[in-house]
């Protein structure tokens, strides 16, 4: 496959999207895409996915941004998607040090800058992606306003499993193997091995049909359970975001009310003492909120957008 363009015959994305492969300043190749229009008027949108997302999952969501008048522009993260994956297993979600994948969007950043995407400049996080994303607003990140979705602020486990997830990842990690799967895990794409009556994600046929479909006709996207290094990783990054103040900067963001897949108290926690800050409580939504039911999906977005604008 020529890894020089995007995915366009599966994305159902704008036209005027263009493909970038960048280096990293620790030497790894991402996939970055952006969407610009002579219809865009409010700006761009720094759309930082999931674990296991893919810049072309997006698509659906970047054209419903554009008709709202917002260029955009999405990463694949190391070790997803097309970018460079980790681990000799190419299905394992690795990563040695979360803080890399700040090196991912400083990249995103600089691509961003070199095509002139238009300014203001947002930030949506979607899940994973607003865990780098708080991070990176903390360090400084030079952004108007943010939007996070389904945040991953802290992962849904009972007390009991969080302490045997703490020390079984750290006994790994310690003795070499933080880039093998997290036992109860394994390559199976989550999207193309669960009936959608039994996923997690959204009460939307329709969205987790366009997924599979991407994922089957791209095998290449596909990706599998966590490492024991993300796992280890992930709830260290957690609990060290908490300890952080919350940035002076516009904030909103939105859980599900069926989500259980992220701990929704660390996303109250954080926005009841984010002084800039709203929340909203998106009642039938599961995990992925921008790809639910039609009435959820316009909701999300159109609250997003509302407030990304009002402060231009």
């Amino acid at each position: 496959m020529n890894k020089n363009v995007l995915l366009t015959d599966v994305a159902e994305w704008p036209q005027q999207a263009f493909a970038s492969f960048v280096q990293t300043d620790d030497n790894i190749r991402v996939r970055i895409g952006s969407w610009v229009g002579d219809d865009v008027n409010n700006g761009t949108i720094l759309i930082l996915p999931g674990r296991t997302g893919y810049i072309e999952r997006y698509g659906r969501i970047v054209k419903e941004f554009r008709k709202r008048g917002f260029a955009s522009v999405a990463i694949d993260w190391r070790g997803h998607g097309l970018s460079d994956r980790l681990t000799e297993n190419q299905q394992v979600c690795h990563v040695d040090r979360f803080e890399h994948y700040q090196s991912d969007l400083a990249a995103m950043m600089e691509e961003a800058r070199k095509r002139n995407m238009p300014k203001p400049w947002y930030l949506v996080g979607n899940s994973l992606g607003a865990t780098i994303g708080l991070r990176a607003i903390s360090n400084g990140l030079n952004i108007n306003a943010c939007a996070f979705v389904s945040p991953m602020w802290g992962i849904n486990m009972s007390k009991s499993l969080r302490l045997l997830a703490w020390s079984l990842t750290w006994a790994y990690v310690k003795i070499g193997k933080g880039h093998v799967f997290t036992p109860s895990f394994d390559e199976k794409n989550y999207v193309v091995n669960t009936q959608f009556g039994n996923n997690t994600l959204t009460s939307d046929k329709g969205f987790y049909k366009y997924w599979s479909n991407q994922l089957q006709k791209h095998p290449e996207l596909q990706l599998g359970g966590p490492s024991t290094g993300w796992l280890y990783e992930g709830l260290k990054e957690c609990k060290d975001l908490s300890q952080l103040s919350s940035p002076d900067i516009p904030c909103i963001a939105f859980y599900g009310s069926a989500d259980n897949d992220i701990d929704t108290k660390s996303i109250i926690n954080r926005m009841n003492s984010w002084q800039r800050g709203k929340i909203q409580r998106i009642e039938g939504g599961k995990h992925d909120l921008l790809s639910e039911v039609n009435h959820i999906q316009y909701n999300v977005i159109s609250n997003i957008c509302t407030f990304l604008n009002d402060y231009k």
